[in-house]
């Protein structure tokens, strides 16, 4: 029997912030993007390019609002960022942050699990990282950000497609015209508008490249599930 699938296969979503972007409101926003379910998110924002005139103020702000999330008991209320589902996930994640590392990645914060109870990792950035690293070229599923800088808004658009993934995206600009423009350019199944990227039902949802084929949600979704019957009558 033949059927028709729909495969969602995970991202490395490229985070873009442009020179004229509200910085405080990307960074605050880039937080949340990264470690929401700590990190364990086919749509977290996975890679953080900035435009070399605003790096260092973005990088900056980045590494200090990462600083403050509280790390701990997902059952507590107080706690910004929970475990690792499993043991081997803890491993892989460590395994690409060193691979990384020795490859020349410099870590800017954290970088380690934490030894207590549980499989933590500490909210981690990374920067100076290029093609051949795993945390640039696979999927990292835990609180790790990569900081990566772009010469100007079109390198930040080559850098976002030099993936093998194309699930989600989203580009910081308070020029919208041009953030649509360059939105177009860029090769993913979604692109969020200074704002992270979600899922609604009422949206299509579903990638390209290695990201997968098909979409699910909105009606889109919903034919997906059908065949299209042709009655022809003369």
């Amino acid at each position: 029997m033949l059927k028709k699938t729909v495969l969602e296969l995970g991202g490395s979503d490229p985070f873009i912030i442009l020179e004229d972007a509200n910085i405080l409101q990307a960074c605050e926003t880039a937080v949340q993007a990264r470690t929401v379910n700590s990190g364990q998110s086919c749509i977290a924002a996975k890679r953080f390019i900035v435009v070399e005139n605003v790096y260092d103020k973005f990088s900056e702000m980045f590494i200090e609002e990462m600083k403050k999330l509280k790390v701990g008991d997902p059952m507590n209320f107080e706690t910004d960022l929970g475990p690792i589902a499993r043991e081997d996930l803890l491993y892989e994640l460590e395994h690409q942050v060193k691979k990384s590392v020795e490859s020349g990645a410099k870590i800017l914060l954290g970088g380690k699990r934490i030894l207590r109870d549980g499989f933590y990792f500490e909210p981690t950035i990374i920067s100076d990282v290029n093609p051949q690293m795993p945390a640039y070229h696979e999927e990292i599923f835990g609180p790790v950000a990569t900081l990566i800088k772009a010469k100007d808004e079109n390198d930040a658009i080559r850098i976002a497609n030099n993936s093998e993934f194309g699930l989600g995206a989203s580009i910081w600009s308070s020029n919208i015209q041009k953030a649509k423009s360059l939105a177009t350019q860029i090769e993913s199944g979604s692109v969020f508008i200074n704002g992270m990227v979600k899922s609604d039902p009422r949206l299509p949802f579903g990638g390209i490249k290695k990201s997968g084929y098909g979409r699910e949600l909105s009606h889109y979704g919903i034919k997906e599930f059908v065949n299209i019957k042709t009655v022809w009558v003369k």
